[in-house]
């Protein structure tokens, strides 16, 4: 038992290692510091962001997470920019629409052109939100996750983690400039976790969502736990009522928050997370 027991701890050091050689995850620039948006736009181009209160720029690698460009957006700021997504056009849509506090009134999404430089904006609010911010039960105006499908976006909102409900609501905006008041399509319990991410694979068959448990170790060191969601079988444009899947990602059990996520192939998401003490912002593959 003593060796068994030896083993198992050295391959719990080593699976670290292990992932890297074989080409699973990669190390993302410095200038990536709080990774909180991916758009893969082909599998040596992805498009990347940060979250809040950093400069307002996109920034493209390859695949392997090597930096070849940084794009200032001009004309932005970044309040607090949660996810990417893109249409076939090459625009690239800005989630400006993180709300922790459920307070904000100047939601917005940027559509910005890399090519041409023209920048566009969706202003937005929710039919259902009536105080700013509402009772601590019903949080539920924060947004992290979108992606763009058939000149709409898809937005899933994040429950606050103290008092969530844990419920994920599907709001649907026209990709288009102007002010809107977005439809609430949908909403899933999805129980202890907090949904940073979302994406819909290419052939339209398989919805994903990112989530993390935040929790306490022996009541007094934080840790998370990291889950890709995935739909299937759903009716069109109903996502959140087709059936569910999860897969678990394993992580340190120091927290790791992951807020990054796109669909590389029918089958397989990038997900990305944050730079944390002891660990630099790193992105990994997830066979769903």
């Amino acid at each position: 038992m003593k060796y068994k027991l030896r083993f198992v701890s050295l391959s719990i050091f080593l699976m670290p290692l292990q992932l890297f050689s074989q080409g699973r995850c990669f190390i993302l620039p410095e200038s990536l510091p709080e990774v909180s948006g991916l758009f893969i736009a082909s599998p040596d181009s992805l498009w990347w962001q940060n979250d809040g209160d950093n400069p307002a720029s996109l920034f493209l690698t390859d695949g392997q997470g090597r930096l070849l460009a940084t794009v200032p957006v001009p004309g932005t700021q970044n309040r607090d920019w949660e996810d990417l997504s893109a249409g076939p056009d090459g625009k690239i849509f800005i989630g400006d629409f993180g709300n922790n506090l459920n307070k904000r009134k100047d939601l917005r999404v940027y559509i910005f052109s890399p090519k041409s430089q023209k920048l566009d904006s969706i202003l937005f609010n929710y039919p259902d939100q009536e105080a700013f911010p509402p009772p601590a039960q019903y949080a539920d105006f924060d947004v992290e996750a979108f992606f763009y499908l058939a000149d709409s976006l898809h937005l899933f909102t994040k429950s606050p983690f103290k008092k969530g409900r844990f419920i994920t609501k599907h709001y649907v905006l026209p990709a288009q400039p102007g002010q809107y008041t977005a439809l609430l399509r949908d909403s899933l319990f999805l129980k202890n976790r907090l949904v940073t991410g979302a994406a819909i694979n290419a052939e339209g068959t398989k919805v994903a969502l990112l989530s993390y448990r935040i929790y306490w170790l022996a009541g007094i060191f934080p840790s998370t736990r990291t889950t890709v969601f995935w739909l299937d079988n759903y009716p069109a444009g109903h996502w959140l009522q087709g059936r569910l899947h999860r897969k678990n990602v394993r992580t340190f059990f120091l927290p790791t928050l992951y807020e990054a996520i796109d669909f590389m192939n029918a089958n397989e998401v990038l997900i990305a997370s944050e730079k944390m003490p002891f660990f630099k912002a790193k992105a990994r593959r997830v066979k769903l």
